[in-house]
């Protein structure tokens, strides 16, 4: 389709398949994965559904120049060659956020400035005016990517990161990050298919996102703004036709979503999150310590938590993560639990052996997803019953 064009969504480390899933099964074209991004087609219509709907994107990036240089003349050049004017007026603001790999640069700030030059010198000798910078609300946000001598110039469109999903206003102590938590819990194959649980809930980040993809409600259809609204090809009536076919896709949910903390102030936080992105119907939380609980439904549940790093709060690593172990292996037989945390020497206290250990980030710190699998009964008796059935 000649409307369609090339976009790049940035993503976390270990998230790349599956956000080129996700690509896919919202109908983009030419799906590429690369590292801690995806590239694909699509036209504008599509790209607005992508900002609404995609849960593991953390920015979706268009394209519109390339360019070599290895000195500041060829790129102050390079950028000189981009006709600005067709995407933003005199009277406008912009503001250029800048990644470098390369050995002839050695300074994003400076490949900035000097980006921000070749522009408004361009206005300059045009129209005798400029438009001004404003890294708060620009109406312009401009990518540029260095890797050794290959330059990218490409538009943001999303402007603020994508995680910021606009129903988040209250949070604790280095709450999880909104992709991120949507990005385990996709890794870790919930669906809305059973009854969900966070023990050591937090600010309520893991229910909402779970709640979003078991009702298959769009991941940011409660945020206030993205960059493209700013542009002046921006289609109010498209915007407002492609949320309302996402709205239509909406699906029942009949099971339960439950959060657990053992702070009051950090429960009634959450409440007013899930309230703000009103999910309240479909999650109910609760002020308990999650070592002083037992598994209250029927069939299987899903578990997924971040329980707190040593360094956050007072605790005893070792005692910490010994009655994790415990309390999931005595309390809550027929359970997958999935934990993510930073502390790589606390999993060893958990007692238990994972069936699977993902390589991720959180918030810069290597970290380890990992999932323990609680059978009905011990898992000697489990296969012990499989073994005399065969016979």
């Amino acid at each position: 389709m000649e409307n369609n064009y090339k976009m790049v969504a940035k993503t976390f480390f270990g998230f790349e398949e599956i956000l080129a899933k996700e690509l896919q099964n919202l109908g983009a074209q030419n799906v590429e994965q690369g590292v801690r991004m995806v590239s694909f087609k699509g036209d504008k219509g599509f790209m607005y559904k992508a900002n609404l709907s995609l849960r593991t994107a953390l920015k979706i990036l268009k394209p519109i120049y390339f360019f070599k240089a290895n000195n500041e003349q060829a790129l102050y050049k390079g950028i000189s060659g981009v006709n600005w004017s067709k995407l933003i007026g005199a009277n406008q603001t912009f503001v250029i956020d800048t990644t470098v790999h390369s050995e002839y640069f050695n300074h994003s700030e400076f490949v900035s400035q000097k980006c921000k030059d070749a522009i408004v010198d361009q206005f300059r000798e045009r129209t005798g005016q400029r438009p001004s910078i404003d890294k708060v609300h620009p109406d312009l946000r401009i990518n540029i990517h260095i890797d050794k001598d290959q330059v990218s110039v490409a538009l943001d469109t999303s402007g603020n990161a994508l995680n910021q999903r606009g129903y988040r206003t209250a949070t604790n102590i280095a709450p999880i990050n909104e992709v991120l938590a949507a990005g385990i819990l996709l890794l870790s194959g919930w669906d809305g298919q059973t009854d969900f649980l966070d023990p050591m809930c937090g600010s309520g980040t893991f229910l909402a996102e779970a709640a979003m993809i078991a009702c298959n409600i769009p991941a940011n259809i409660n945020r206030k703004e993205f960059a493209f609204e700013k542009w002046n090809d921006w289609d109010n009536d498209l915007f407002d036709s492609i949320s309302d076919s996402l709205l239509k896709r909406v699906r029942e949910f009949h099971y339960t979503i439950k959060g657990y903390d053992k702070a009051p102030s950090a429960v009634q936080k959450a409440k007013d999150n899930i309230k703000n992105a009103n999910l309240d119907e479909y999650i109910s939380i609760e002020e308990k310590n999650f070592f002083d609980t037992e598994k209250t439904s029927e069939g299987k549940l899903h578990i997924v938590f971040n329980p707190p790093y040593d360094e956050r709060l007072d605790i005893h690593m070792e005692e910490f993560y010994k009655n994790i172990g415990d309390t999931l292996k005595k309390n809550y037989p027929g359970t997958n639990a999935w934990m993510i945390t930073a502390n790589l020497e606390a999993l060893k206290y958990v007692g238990l052996k994972p069936s699977r250990k993902i390589k991720l980030f959180n918030a810069g710190l290597e970290a380890r997803l990992v999932k323990y699998e609680m059978y009905e009964g011990s898992k000697r008796t489990k296969f012990q019953v499989t073994t005399d059935s065969a016979e």
